[in-house]
């Protein structure tokens, strides 16, 4: 798909939101309705990865977060799971040249050491390898949890107290803000999550206290470059006033 319908969707006066997050719900769903296993349902999800990711670089937004695992989606089959990582590791073999040539920054947030040693030192080699990129961010959620991240944040904070190098009046916002997996990214400013459903499912929980949020019935495999612009369109209409007037 061009970049040029894809811009058609958006207004021109339209505000290109910075950073977008996307919970890409409806693999499995989008595969039973076509009589399919779940595994094609997450391989055509992967291909809705690529247009999205695409999409989004021809629009200006400056970072892309994706969840794509969480870390309840352990409690999957086991069969599912490692179908699953199998396609990042397909992913990664196939798309990392295309990253590293359109300038893009590829960031994990999450656990994702708890992987197999052959597939973190594949995450580790493609983060290396965007490293000295200087355009936007694609930045995809690996064994993510927000509650986790807040409790990993809260505990180096309370270590550098107990030390004594952190006055505990001193912590603000800015300070947990600092501590958190997303703290290189910009503010978040949307959320879509696809499928219908209409919850978070602990993604980003803090990073999305002030940011629009967006849930659209179209399931991820089906999600493309077009829904992306109408996603963003939505976002220029709505009036944020972070508890202002």
């Amino acid at each position: 798909m061009s970049s040029v319908p894809i811009l058609s969707a958006v207004p021109v006066t339209a505000l290109v939101p910075r950073h977008v997050a996307i919970i890409m719900d409806g693999n499995g769903r989008w595969a039973k309705k076509r009589f399919l296993p779940r595994f094609a349902g997450h391989r055509a999800g992967v291909e809705a990865v690529r247009k999205v990711t695409r999409a989004a670089r021809a629009m200006g937004i400056e970072a892309l977060t994706l969840y794509a695992f969480s870390s309840e989606n352990w409690r999957r089959p086991a069969e599912e799971v490692s179908d699953l990582m199998g396609l990042l590791r397909h992913f990664i073999r196939s798309d990392l040249d295309e990253l590293v040539r359109e300038n893009v920054r590829l960031r994990v947030i999450g656990d994702y050491r708890s992987f197999s040693p052959d597939l973190v030192a594949m995450v580790d080699d493609a983060i290396a390898s965007t490293a000295g990129n200087t355009g936007p961010i694609l930045a995809i959620a690996l064994n993510y949890g927000a509650q986790a991240e807040l409790v990993v944040a809260a505990q180096r904070l309370a270590a550098r107290a107990a030390r004594g190098e952190l006055d505990p009046s001193a912590i603000d916002s800015d300070a947990i803000e600092a501590e958190l997996d997303t703290r290189d990214l910009p503010p978040l400013d949307l959320m879509i999550r696809t499928s219908g459903e209409q919850r978070l499912s602990n993604f980003l929980l803090w990073q999305a206290a002030y940011a629009e949020l967006l849930f659209v019935d179209t399931l991820w495999p089906d999600f493309d470059g077009a829904a992306l612009a109408d996603a963003v369109a939505a976002f220029g209409l709505r009036q944020r006033r972070y508890g202002g007037l």
